[in-house]
């Protein structure tokens, strides 16, 4: 069968059978980097003096930051831009108080630069601790990688709070359905208020500095390994000042375990409460004498 005949039988235009999709060149790529360094610097530099400060063509700026998804931090109107028909939901984390794991959890999106190219990089954040419970690479913006790092967070364990940006991917149906599915509260930045995700954003920081900058990732591949054993170190072997020189994962395990013991507990006196008194007053039963609790700590999964 011919290739004319080939593409007639699956709606292919003839002439597109050669296309071979754009990619951007070297000089863009390296560029890219140098945009995203100076981002983490100074996020609150806009196009005009990331422009100056690269000595590059100001609208070539603004398009490869379009391409990062990179935006100034400074009070406007319209940040991230959710799908049209897409439902925004409240900010709910303001002035609360966040004291326990799982309480709250966030996500959001980063630019990860490659040799020949970039990715995408999406990960779930336990505020409280800073624990990672999830994340995903993917080469493109759709949200399939998010939902997939959000099944998997949710399958360790379930937030009260769920917060992200108003990008399309956290707007989306699929993935604001399942948080509902699931019982847990939606939060979404304000407009204009690139800080209200504050602790993934000092996640990125941490990311780039102390594991993207200092490698060359050539591939996709190489990037996943790569990043899988930063993550790992992230969790269980470096140490958080906020933590007091704690590692997140003994902070979300032993806060978490604490927590649980102290819910067992207290669901443990009101049932007693609840119970009629048969025997005379002033005479001490032996269930009444005070006795040690004793509560289990599981051992938390590896970080994918």
């Amino acid at each position: 069968m011919s290739i004319a005949l080939q593409c007639q039988v699956i709606g292919l235009p003839r002439s597109s059978w050669y296309y071979t999709p754009a990619t951007e060149t070297e000089e863009n790529l390296e560029l890219m980097r140098s945009i995203d360094r100076q981002y983490l610097s100074t996020p609150f530099y806009g196009s005009r003096k990331l422009a100056k400060v690269l000595s590059v063509n100001r609208k070539r700026v603004q398009r490869l930051m379009r391409v990062m998804g990179l935006e100034a931090i400074y009070p406007k109107r319209r940040t991230t831009r959710p799908a049209k028909g897409h439902k925004i939901y409240p900010y709910l984390l303001r002035n609360l108080a966040v004291t326990r794991p799982n309480q709250v959890w966030a996500s959001d999106i980063t630019y990860v630069p490659l040799r020949h190219g970039f990715l995408y990089l999406v990960a779930v954040m336990d505020w409280y601790s800073r624990y990672v419970l999830s994340w995903r690479l993917s080469n493109t913006l759709e949200g399939t990688f998010c939902l997939e790092a959000l099944e998997e967070a949710l399958g360790r364990a379930r937030p009260e709070i769920f917060n992200t940006d108003q990008g399309a991917q956290f707007t989306a149906s699929s993935f604001t359905g399942r948080l509902e599915a699931a019982g847990v509260a939606i939060s979404m930045d304000g407009r204009g208020r690139a800080l209200d995700n504050v602790f993934v954003e000092r996640l990125w920081r941490s990311v780039k500095y102390e594991e993207v900058y200092l490698k060359d990732y050539a591939d996709g591949w190489q990037a996943e390994d790569s990043l899988r054993n930063y993550f790992r170190f992230y969790c269980d072997d470096r140490l958080h000042q906020s933590l007091s020189y704690r590692t997140p994962a003994a902070w979300y395990q032993e806060k978490d375990s604490r927590d649980q013991a102290h819910r067992t507990k207290t669901t443990a006196t009101a049932r007693n409460k609840k119970q009629p008194q048969t025997e005379p007053r002033g005479e001490l039963r032996h269930s009444d004498r005070a006795r040690p609790f004793r509560g289990s700590c599981g051992s938390l999964d590896q970080v994918r």
